[in-house]
């Protein structure tokens, strides 16, 4: 295995989005939760626009609206009346404040802003503030999305008494895999705590008026129990200790942490629910034993079609350690795993789940390098986000979109990757697209497998 990092003085069509987005997200999970973004207004706008993008749903981003005077002297006078016509406008019950680039340069104290301004309002009731510390250049969207996620542990999982269950933090993954989580979870009969949940929110019916706070998303209260539950159940093979909100529960509040990758694939697959029937004491029920069971059943049917073909996966890290454990177990080769983040553990990520692969395993990576290294490698299929189709349109190389973002289909948030469920939907598109590849450069066709 060759583990590379970029070596250039700058970024070509990055492979990652910025921290205060995936903050964004993280917050959208919450019921009742505003975000909103401490910095120029350009940043809530481009956050607004990418996610309406992937989620085809309004997407509400509050701003302080930084101008030229609030760089130099501070944005405090901003950010408190942004709060306060956020509190008139929305009455939400929460507001996420994630600062920018911008503001973490100039220094703001963003715990301490909040603390002056609930101060000012003299006992008066007022919604919850959660401050996150967020700036894009010092992590990607994952790394944002993941300080929401520990920053409302910290501040909110309060509980004294132990009520049971198993807190889940699944990191970024669809609307789709949520609820399939919840499915799989909910089929052990035990409580638990999913954090954060955006099922709802970032993928709505359709409704008559517009709402300016979707329903759904993980309770306060139910965040308040995170600290009483019996087990975390965490899904990444990449986060560290430092930036986890399981860590935190297991330091602070005695909640024993179970790591795991995401659940991609038969083997990651087992993993979950191995563990869910060690903490509840109950087998697994009969339509997921049979959804596996039809899982294996398709590996065969269209192992020919997939053995040893050649395949580049990118996007976030842990997506990449889980698709390339599904890749590696229905027989093709990786070749290279990139990713935009740089935590020091996809190499060893990869090696955990595929330990018989020796892909280029690339961190912080952009486009630019990503196809400079396909150049050689000549692969025969590339599984990643949308951000990707220039390099395998250049390359000629067919793709196949998972992860975020998918802006050139419809229903990003709809594609599941996690569980049995998700492996056959993402076997099925690759079998597909290398079948559609054959036809199409067949020189007489063909209609028949």
């Amino acid at each position: 295995m060759t583990e590379n990092s970029s070596a250039s003085a700058v970024t070509t069509n990055a492979c990652k989005q910025c921290a205060p987005l995936g903050a964004t997200v993280a917050f959208k999970g919450i019921e009742g939760a505003m975000p909103f973004i401490h910095g120029g207004q350009g940043c809530a706008t481009y956050i607004r626009r990418y996610l309406i993008s992937h989620f085809k749903e309004p997407v509400d981003v509050a701003s302080s609206s930084f101008s030229d005077d609030t760089a130099i002297f501070g944005g405090e006078s901003n950010l408190r009346v942004g709060l306060d016509n956020v509190a008139r406008k929305y009455a939400p019950s929460l507001i996420g404040v994630s600062t920018t680039c911008l503001a973490e340069t100039i220094g703001e104290n963003l715990p301490a802003i909040m603390r002056r301004h609930l101060e000012s309002k003299q006992g008066a009731a007022f919604p919850l503030l959660a401050p996150v510390s967020t700036p894009s250049y010092r992590g990607t969207h994952v790394d944002g999305f993941n300080a929401v996620v520990r920053a409302v542990i910290e501040q909110r999982a309060s509980a004294s008494d132990r009520c049971g269950g198993v807190n889940v933090l699944p990191g970024f993954v669809s609307c789709a895999d949520l609820r399939h989580l919840k499915e799989i979870i909910g089929s052990f009969d035990i409580p638990y705590t999913l954090l954060p949940d955006y099922s709802d929110t970032l993928d709505a019916p359709t409704q008559s008026d517009y709402v300016p706070l979707a329903d759904g998303g993980t309770t306060l209260a139910e965040i308040a129990a995170m600290a009483g539950r019996d087990a975390t159940i965490q899904m990444s093979r990449t986060l560290a200790p430092e930036a986890s909100g399981g860590s935190w529960l297991a330091e602070n509040r005695g909640v024993p942490l179970h790591t795991l990758g995401l659940p991609i694939g038969i083997r990651e697959t087992d993993r979950l629910v191995d563990l869910l029937s060690g903490l509840t004491g109950r087998d697994a029920t009969k339509w997921l034993i049979g959804e596996r069971g039809r899982l294996i059943d398709a590996y065969i049917d269209g192992h020919k079609y997939v053995f040893e073909k050649k395949v580049a996966i990118y996007g976030e890290e842990d997506l990449v350690a889980g698709l390339t454990s599904l890749v590696a177990e229905i027989g093709m080769t990786p070749v290279l795993c990139a990713s935009g983040g740089a935590s020091g553990k996809l190499a060893a990520a990869i090696r955990s789940v595929a330990p018989n692969c020796t892909p280029v395993v690339r961190e912080g990576a952009d486009f630019k390098a990503i196809t400079d290294e396909l150049r050689a490698l000549k692969p025969d299929l590339m599984i990643g986000n949308s951000k990707g189709y220039k390099t395998a349109r250049e390359l000629g190389v067919p793709l196949v979109r998972a992860g975020f973002p998918i802006h050139d289909r419809i229903g990003g948030s709809r594609l599941l990757h996690l569980g049995y469920r998700g492996a056959q939907r993402l076997f099925d598109e690759i079998v597909n697209t290398l079948i559609a590849r054959t036809q199409d450069e067949s020189p007489v066709g063909y209609s028949y497998m």
